[in-house]
């Protein structure tokens, strides 16, 4: 997330597994990607994460 635009990073994410140096986003299909971020804000209603990178 950059100013007020967004990127879909991933779908379908079943789990946000913490890490030492960013987040693991895990999909209802299995697939993984780790991502240099932090949680910024849930909308819980739209069923969206919003993230801010970390470096």
């Amino acid at each position: 997330m950059e100013g007020n635009d967004t990127t879909l990073v991933m779908e379908s994410v079943d789990t946000i597994e913490p890490q030492e140096e960013g987040i693991q986003l895990v999909n209802i299909f299995g697939e993984q990607k780790f991502l240099k971020a932090r949680i910024d804000s849930l909308s819980l209603i739209d069923n969206k994460v919003y993230l801010r990178p970390t470096g």
